[in-house]
């Protein structure tokens, strides 16, 4: 079975959206150009991070950091097959009051890959970068995370409680105990582009959606790519999900103490309505849920200043 027709077979997606040639390759009509951009987009990523890499447990992972050493730290955690520029357009709008950081998974991005994943390594990783980051200088950081970045960021919450000032989940909804969520592919994933063009117009957001702003979608999957023997290929690791152990997820609801806040799409195929009702019910009282309209999963390519404004609010 094809991985496609395993996305088909395993997520309660629209069949139409996956048949939708926008849907399929967005930024495939404009052959490689790229396309025109706001003002406030090529200021934010006009604001360069800090680069750096770190070593932990065998892995070299990738490290942004933007904003002064010595203010309120901020750690942005991507979701599965994305990388630290994602927010790179998102970053810059809160260093001004904050050392803020964003690192790419071990598997993802410019991060090496392991022969195995687990939560608790992902949280090693993350707390290491609050560290290498300095982000703990002004007190306990808070953490933002989107999709499955939000799996992590709740086992710090609950595992580190004294290193987390704050979460924020961003369109993230955790299994509970028996829930299977998303497909598990297991090969070597899509073949190698002759061209990043090729590539490009290959691209497309997981679960599928429509996108409006091309520019933020054409800076992603530029920024999705790498050079390889053969070609052109994504950098994220096609095995990772067949190689993760999720040991200790299916119990955060149940652990938490204080209040986590959310930021979720009205129109997401990840959190959906019902679950949005769920997690009223599952987070702890004082948390509060934002819901951003004319929004799908992707929060921060759907809606960006939207998403700025809810998540200052909720930082506050």
């Amino acid at each position: 079975m094809s991985a496609e027709a395993e996305v088909k077979r395993v997520m309660p997606w629209p069949p139409e959206l996956l048949d939708d040639p926008n849907v399929r390759s967005p930024l495939g009509p404009l052959g490689g150009a790229v396309p025109p951009a706001p003002g406030w987009f090529a200021e934010a990523v006009g604001q360069e991070p800090e680069r750096s890499r770190f070593e932990l447990e065998g892995a070299g992972i990738e490290l942004l950091c933007w904003g002064e050493l010595g203010k309120p730290g901020l750690l942005l955690l991507h979701g599965n097959g994305a990388h630290a520029e994602w927010w790179s357009f998102i970053a810059p709008f809160f260093a001004a009051d904050h050392r803020v950081a964003a690192l790419s998974w071990s598997g993802m991005g410019d991060s090496d890959w392991r022969p195995a994943y687990a939560l608790d390594q992902y949280g090693r990783e993350a707390l290491r970068a609050i560290e290498l980051a300095g982000l703990d200088r002004a007190g306990p950081p808070q953490i933002v995370g989107h999709s499955f970045g939000g799996l992590p960021t709740m086992h710090l919450f609950v595992e580190h409680p004294g290193r987390v000032g704050g979460a924020v989940l961003i369109d993230s909804f955790i299994p509970r105990p028996g829930e299977r969520r998303g497909p598990r592919p297991s090969g070597d994933g899509p073949p190698a582009y002759p061209t990043p063009e090729a590539a490009l117009a290959r691209f497309r957001f997981a679960p599928p959606q429509p996108c409006e702003n091309l520019f933020i979608a054409d800076w992603i999957a530029r920024r999705s790519l790498r050079r390889a023997d053969d070609g052109w290929r994504w950098r994220f690791d096609p095995r990772l999900w067949a190689n993760m152990d999720r040991t200790g997820a299916d119990t955060l609801y149940d652990r938490l103490r204080r209040p986590v806040h959310a930021i979720n799409g009205d129109r997401s195929l990840v959190v959906t309505a019902e679950q949005n009702a769920l997690l009223r019910e599952l987070l702890p009282s004082g948390s509060r849920i934002v819901e951003i309209p004319n929004c799908a999963h992707h929060v921060m390519v759907d809606q960006p200043l939207a998403m700025v404004a809810a998540l200052r609010a909720l930082l506050d």
